[in-house]
């Protein structure tokens, strides 16, 4: 079977290596792992998690009552953090998932990116787009994911623009320009079912707890570090994270995506 994680791995290598913009990106410190996503359904293609946050400040939940406004109950105080991946002993700042089989069978058609290519462009072009996207959300900085602007200049609530897009659509152009072994990045030409034709199944990364990953979780606050809380209010008691916060080689295993279920890789 062909590894989709491990291909678009060696591809995401190539761009930074031949996309200044994107130099500044170290692949050792990203690893890519597959989440399911139905063909047709709604949702992203690929995700970029950013495992280097800090610790949120402390807060709480609150619910209110719809009619006087008046909260009725409330959360102990908590904080959010980021879990922690180290592969060969060395930390993993970034993870960037990519949903099977639905990346596969993305197309340039009536996407919001097709604007910012020519008419005529072979549909698959939509795919490295995605990896190109997913990359450029690394902040230079390190700080997390990248912040986006608006056209005033202020921060913008939202991790994309028209701007972000067509940034993105330039460096897939410069990419191919440079003239890449076609090696590289010819997987992203066939969709999931030419794949499966192809190598006899489609196998990817995943972690071992799967379909769950590593994700920010709350940790209440121990009884002394507590702030005060009104004894008039009730509190409603939070569902704490039990997994694993702390996540190595040993968590990664492989599993072959189907069109509608997957089945690990013995």
């Amino acid at each position: 079977m062909i590894n989709y994680t491990e291909r678009i791995s060696g591809l995401m290598r190539d761009i930074v290596a031949r996309v200044p913009r994107l130099s500044y990106i170290d692949p050792g410190e990203l690893l890519v792992f597959a989440r399911y996503g139905r063909s047709g359904a709604e949702g992203a293609f690929a995700t970029c998690h950013c495992l280097s946050l800090p610790d949120s400040e402390p807060g709480y939940y609150y619910w209110r009552d719809r009619e006087t406004g008046s909260i009725t109950r409330r959360s102990r105080w908590f904080v959010t953090k980021s879990p922690s991946v180290s592969i060969g002993g060395r930390p993993i700042p970034y993870l960037v998932s990519f949903t099977l089989p639905r990346f596969c069978n993305q197309t340039l058609v009536g996407a919001r990116k097709e604007k910012y290519y020519r008419k005529g462009t072979p549909g698959w072009i939509a795919k490295l787009d995605t990896v190109v996207h997913e990359l450029y959300h690394i902040d230079p900085e390190a700080s997390g994911i990248r912040h986006v602007e608006r056209a005033d200049g202020l921060p913008s609530s939202s991790s994309h623009c028209r701007d972000y897009l067509k940034t993105v659509a330039d460096m897939v152009r410069e990419y191919l320009a440079s003239e890449p072994d076609p090696s590289a990045y010819e997987f992203l030409r066939h969709d999931f079912a030419e794949l499966e034709q192809q190598h006899g199944g489609v196998a990817a990364t995943t972690f071992r707890g799967y379909p769950s990953y590593p994700q920010r979780y709350i940790e209440i606050l121990p009884p002394g570090e507590q702030l005060e809380t009104p004894a008039s209010i009730p509190i409603q008691p939070l569902k704490t994270h039990h997994a694993s916060t702390a996540f190595t080689d040993r968590d990664l295993t492989v599993r072959q995506f189907l069109i509608g279920s997957t089945r690990r890789v013995v």
